[in-house]
């Protein structure tokens, strides 16, 4: 296992990228861009330990407070440290709001590894947009856009840098990590990694976990996502439940992937696509992820947040 330290990307003018290795489960990326006033944060993480360490990472470069926080989408390891940016901004999509609200209490401790949460205050977004709103830094435009269909989630914006090409892809984009399309849309992801994210030309793309990556890795993602479309195509026509496809299917190149266990989720969601459901259309959470675990032997998803 290589070093887990988080560490702080300096992308240039400002511009800075916190990377949480190994970027497996719950072990997010962030960012922040600091202006004369302070910061903007770009998510915050999924226990009140890593978020706490963002926060100070933050304050050590930006010189003032962070006064705006922007959630890409509402999943709780870019949400759950939102109520540890007190007097900050909490910008995203509505959509994303509306699904923090609903989210409740989620039980992970029977899905994953034990994980010593901290405390997570709820935070919800309470500034919201439909298609997009842009924030300066200084004089520095920065685009947050919704993608416009379901994707990794219902709900996905990024932010968007057009003066240094830089592009916070939140969780469109995993670095040696499996994509995770169980709450979107495998076809939606595959539509806004070719229409939205790659026309950008992004020359730095800050995923939402691993480490950063180029452009390259929206090609590859592509080839992935389109696997899977296979995959679930040949077991539907087979009369195979998605873990019965699972368990037959050769990952080939992808199994160097962590987290394999999600092409198990990816094709609950690709079945019911297959089988007509609208992108993003709400889906058996716990049989998807009860699937995952029978996959894994039956032991809880590894976790080391």
């Amino acid at each position: 296992m290589g070093d887990s330290t988080p560490r702080v990307e300096d992308l240039g003018g400002g511009l800075y990228a916190y990377i949480q290795p190994d970027g497996s489960w719950f072990i997010n990326n962030t960012g922040f861009l600091v202006g004369a006033n302070g910061a903007v944060a770009v998510d915050s993480s999924s226990t009140e330990r890593r978020t706490r360490a963002f926060v100070d990472a933050v304050a050590g470069l930006s010189g003032g407070p962070i006064h705006t926080l922007v959630n890409t989408h509402s999943h709780p390891d870019h949400v759950a440290g939102n109520g540890w940016f007190p007097g900050a901004t909490i910008v995203a999509h509505e959509r994303t709001r509306a699904e923090v609200l609903a989210a409740g209490p989620l039980p992970l401790d029977r899905i994953f590894e034990p994980v010593d949460w901290g405390e997570l205050p709820p935070a919800p977004p309470f500034l919201t947009y439909t298609e997009g709103v842009t924030l300066w830094v200084d004089d520095l435009r920065c685009e947050v856009r919704h993608v416009g269909t379901p994707a990794h989630t219902t709900n996905d914006s990024i932010l968007w840098v057009p003066d240094r090409s830089v592009l916070y892809a939140g969780d469109l984009l995993f670095q040696g990590g499996t994509p995770f399309l169980l709450s979107g849309s495998v076809a939606g992801a595959i539509e806004v990694l070719e229409s939205v994210i790659a026309p950008l030309g992004a020359r730095t793309i800050v995923p939402g976990h691993g480490p950063l990556c180029e452009p390259d890795l929206i090609e590859a993602t592509l080839g992935y996502l389109r696997f899977v479309q296979d995959v679930a195509r040949r077991g539907v026509a087979a009369g195979l439940a998605p873990l019965e496809a699972a368990r037959e299917t050769d990952l080939g190149e992808y199994a160097a992937w962590s987290e394999t266990e999600r092409i198990v989720g990816n094709l609950h969601r690709a079945y019911a696509e297959l089988r007509g459901a609208e992108r993003g259309a709400p889906i058996d959470l716990g049989a998807a992820f009860g699937d995952m675990i029978a996959y894994n032997g039956g032991r809880p998803l590894h976790c080391r947040a």
